[in-house]
C-alpha cells in the first residue's frame, strides 16, 4: 500500500562543463554574485546582462538555456542562496529547484557543489550536513500527491504524465566525496521516511483506517529490522483503554493500538517513547465540526505518520537508541452509539475523565498510549506528538509547532533540533495555574478547559497521564502538519515531525 518511488542519487567529480542532466544549477549566495558570476558565466558562455535580473535570493531561480560554448546539461538554473549563511538559505534553494524541475518535467537534474567546504562552514555546517539538507529540500520540492488521480478527465495530461526526478546528482570535488556520500545516505532515509509519511496524511478516510496505519507499520517494520505489534479490538478491551474505546464508540471501523520497537544492535544510550495521535478521520463526533473545511480533517493522523517515520528512519540509520513508536488509532464520527458529551470514561491509568466535548478526542487516545508507554517501557524520555488543537494554529500559525515540557533541558533539545531540521517549534507555558481549567464536579478531570488557552489545557490535561515521568515533552503540529487550499504551491500534508525528531535522535546518538 505505501510503496514509494525513491530517486536515484549520484556523486560525482567529473568536470562542470561534462555533468549530463536536464537542469544543472549554480547555487549562488548573493556575495559570490558580485565576485564570480561573470567568470562563471564566461566559462558556460552566457550573456552577463542577465545578472541585472537575478539577485541570488533563497529560492530565487533562472533557467538558462545552452550558450555558446559547448556544455552537457541541457540547461543552468542560477540558483539564489541569499547570504548562504544559514541552513535555512540552503534548505529553501533546494526545495525551489527540485519543484521548478517537476514543473519543468526533468528526470534527471544536478546540483554544483563544488567548493562546499566553504559554503558549508559559511553555512556553519558539516559538510555532510548540508549535503543532507540538499537532498532532504529536493524529496521536499519534488513531492507531488497524484496516486489517486485517473487523468481521464484531462486527455493531455493522461498521454503525457507529470513526471518525477528520477536522479538527482550532486557534482563534488574529489577531497569531499565520502562526506557528502554520507550526508547523501542520511538525507535519502529522512526524505524518504517523510515523502511515507505525507503519503499517508494525503490519503482520505475511506483510503486509511485505523487497520491501515497497522499495516503500514507492519510493513515497515518487517522491511527494515524491527518488531510491530498490533493490539485489536478486544485486546484493546481487554487493556482497559478507555479513552481510545469511547473515541471509537460512534465508529464502524474497529480501533488498533500498534507498538513500533526498534533496539539496536549493541545496548542503547536511551529509551525513547515516541507517541503519535492517529485519528483517521474527524468529525467532531456528536460535538460536530462545521463542515466547511472539514475534508482536511482526513490529516488528523500526522501524529502517528510522523513517528512512524522517525522510527523506520531510526532503523535505517541504525541509530544507538532504543525507539519505541506507539500509534493508538481509531477515526471519530457521530452515530446513536457515538460517546456524548457529559460522559465520564475510565482511562487505562484509571484516571476518570469527564467528556465535555467529543472534538477533543485526541487527547483521549493519547492519554491511554502515554500511560502504556511510561507503564511498560520505562522510556527515558517521552514525547508525544498530535494534530491537537485549533488554537495552536491561532497561536502560531501554520509554519511552527507548539512545544509544551516539564523539563527545560528536553524543551531545549527539541528547540534546537527544530532550527536544524526546519521543522520548527516554540515553548509554550505549562503552568499549575492552566490545572483550574480542566477540572471537574463529577469526574477526575475535564477534557475540556474552556475557550482560553486550549492548546495550553489540552498540554496540562495530557501531563496527567505521564505518572510523574520528569523528562517528557508534547508537540502540538496541527499547524505545520498540513497546508490547506491556497496556502502554498503544493498543499496537504508535509510530514512536519520526521525531521525535527530524526534530528533529535541523531543528537542523542
Amino acid at each position: 500500500m505505501m510503496a514509494i518511488k525513491t530517486m536515484k542519487i549520484s556523486v560525482i567529480k567529473s568536470d562542470l562543463d561534462r555533468v549530463d542532466a536536464d537542469l544543472l544549477a549554480l547555487p549562488l549566495s548573493s556575495d559570490a554574485l558580485k565576485k564570480q558570476a561573470e567568470k562563471t558565466f564566461e566559462i558556460f558562455g552566457f550573456d552577463p546582462k542577465i545578472l541585472k535580473d537575478f539577485k541570488a535570493e533563497a529560492g530565487e531561480i533562472v533557467v538558462l538555456y545552452a550558450g555558446s560554448k559547448k556544455i552537457s546539461a541541457s540547461r543552468v538554473a542560477l540558483l539564489g542562496l541569499g547570504e548562504g549563511k544559514t541552513i535555512d538559505d540552503w534548505r529553501k534553494a533546494a526545495v525551489a529547484f527540485a519543484s521548478k524541475a517537476v514543473d519543468m518535467k526533468l528526470e534527471t537534474v544536478a546540483v554544483d557543489c563544488s567548493g562546499i567546504e566553504t559554503l558549508a562552514a559559511a553555512a556553519s555546517q558539516s559538510i555532510a550536513a548540508l549535503a543532507a539538507t540538499i537532498v532532504e529540500g529536493c524529496f521536499v520540492g519534488s513531492y507531488r500527491f497524484d496516486r489517486l488521480k485517473s487523468g481521464k478527465l484531462d486527455k493531455k495530461k493522461s498521454a503525457q504524465k507529470s513526471k518525477e526526478i528520477d536522479e538527482l546528482i550532486l557534482r563534488v570535488d574529489a577531497e569531499v566525496v565520502n562526506e557528502v556520500e554520507k550526508g547523501v545516505a542520511e538525507g535519502t532515509i529522512v526524505g524518504s521516511c517523510q515523502k511515507m509519511a505525507r503519503d499517508m496524511v494525503n490519503l482520505p478516510g475511506n483510503y486509511l483506517e485505523a487497520e491501515d496505519i497497522s499495516k503500514a507499520a507492519v510493513e515497515s517494520g518487517k522491511k527494515h529490522g524491527y518488531d510491530v505489534t498490533v493490539f485489536h479490538k478486544k485486546e484493546i478491551e481487554s487493556l482497559g483503554m478507555g479513552g481510545l474505546l469511547a473515541v471509537n464508540k460512534g465508529s464502524f471501523h474497529p480501533p488498533t493500538f500498534t507498538v513500533l520497537d526498534y533496539k539496536p544492535k549493541d545496548k542503547a544510550k536511551l529509551v525513547v517513547a515516541l507517541v503519535g495521535k492517529g485519528v483517521t478521520f474527524d468529525s467532531g463526533g456528536i460535538s460536530l465540526k462545521p463542515s466547511e473545511n472539514m475534508g482536511e480533517m482526513k490529516s488528523d493522523m500526522s501524529g502517528a505518520a510522523s513517528v512512524l517515520g522517525a522510527v523506520e528512519a531510526a532503523a535505517r540509520l541504525g541509530l544507538p537508541l532504543h525507539v519505541i513508536g506507539l500509534i493508538p488509532a481509531t477515526d471519530n464520527m457521530p452515530s446513536g452509539t457515538a460517546q456524548k458529551p457529559g460522559d465520564v470514561i475510565t482511562t487505562y491509568s484509571g484516571i476518570t475523565v469527564e467528556v465535555g466535548n467529543t472534538d477533543a478526542e485526541g487527547r483521549l487516545i493519547l492519554a491511554d498510549a502515554l500511560t502504556y508507554g511510561k507503564e511498560k517501557y520505562k522510556p527515558d524520555v517521552i514525547i508525544d506528538l498530535a494534530t491537537l488543537t485549533g488554537a495552536c494554529i491561532v497561536a502560531l500559525g501554520y509554519a511552527v509547532a507548539g512545544l509544551f515540557s516539564n523539563n527545560d533541558k528536553l524543551a531545549d533539545e527539541i528547540y534546537q533540533a527544530g532550527q536544524q531540521s526546519g521543522e520548527k517549534v516554540w515553548r509554550m507555558p505549562l503552568w499549575d495555574v492552566y490545572d483550574e481549567q480542566i477540572k471537574s464536579d463529577v469526574a477526575d478531570v475535564s477534557n475540556t478547559g474552556g475557550r482560553g488557552a486550549g492548546s495550553v489545557t489540552a498540554a496540562k490535561f495530557l501531563e496527567k497521564f505521564i505518572d510523574g515521568h520528569k523528562n517528557w515533552a508534547h508537540i502540538d503540529i496541527a499547524g505545520p502538519s498540513f497546508q490547506p487550499k491556497g496556502a502554498g504551491k503544493v498543499n496537504g500534508g508535509t510530514g512536519f515531525g520526521v525531521s525535527l525528531l530524526v534530528e533529535l535522535l541523531k543528537k542523542w546518538s
